[in-house]
């Protein structure tokens, strides 16, 4: 039965926004078609509600079309580690298609719009269309990238230095999903989640963001974060944001 957390629509894919963004690649008119019989719907989630559940054997692969959520994993006595974050284009539950399981849970941030595909006809997509099978890989292969360097900022670099790694890579991947259209970014997210993804207490956590704000950087709201200088974030982290390229979706 379908919980109140998650509403069905349905939009056409040649009408689809993120296809407007000079961000993403364009599909060839096969491919078009292929993804228009692809999907089978569209879901709406709210804040806080469980997309994936670690352990689960979805049926589902979701594209998020807006918003933003989240990618965990919980210890037994309830510490949670925040993996990655994720926004429009990116692509949920291949794990779990390739892996028998998903390894890890996904939970919407803010109102979360995802495009819905059945996962038993992934096969077509490999057998009869090479270049999505190609953005397959590619997604898969950034995806690790961005673990590489958020395995970096929490083995290596300071409190300070992770909190602005964190804030400038969500700042840039606002902009790359044409999800800021303003001179500031707000981030909906907690003082929590950005505990929960450095690896640091709550109190140590709080201390470090009140530096960034002290810096004039950031701004901390109620239930987010503005962030007001990506520049000086990327380099109190020492960190070069990717260099802007057209990139697939599914």
């Amino acid at each position: 039965m379908e919980s109140s957390s998650r509403r069905t629509v349905r939009h056409d894919c040649e009408k689809c926004w993120i296809r407007n963004l000079e961000t993403f690649r364009e599909f060839s008119p096969p491919e078009l078609d292929f993804v228009s019989e692809f999907k089978s719907g569209e879901m709406l989630i709210e804040p806080g509600a469980t997309v994936l559940s670690e352990g689960s054997l979805s049926p589902h692969l979701y594209t998020v079309l807006s918003g933003w959520g989240f990618r965990y994993k919980i210890l037994e006595d309830g510490r949670r580690q925040v993996l990655n974050y994720v926004a429009t284009g990116d692509l949920l539950g291949l794990q779990g298609t390739l892996m028998g399981e998903m390894q890890h849970s996904v939970e919407a941030l803010s109102p979360l719009s995802l495009c819905v595909f059945e996962r038993e006809r992934l096969g077509t997509l490999f057998r009869d269309h090479p270049g999505l099978a190609f953005d397959l890989t590619w997604i898969a292969a950034r995806e690790e990238r961005i673990l590489d360097e958020h395995l970096l900022s929490i083995g290596r670099r300071s409190a300070i230095e992770r909190a602005a790694y964190l804030l400038a890579f969500l700042a840039h991947k606002a902009r790359e999903s044409g999800m800021a259209d303003t001179k500031y970014i707000n981030l909906p997210v907690t003082q929590s989640h950005v505990a929960d993804t450095l690896g640091l207490s709550i109190v140590h956590t709080n201390k470090t963001l009140r530096k960034l704000a002290e810096r004039g950087v950031i701004r901390w709201l109620e239930r987010g974060c503005e962030v007001l200088n990506e520049d000086e974030l990327a380099r109190i982290a020492d960190w070069r944001p990717p260099v802007p390229r057209r990139r697939p979706f599914i």
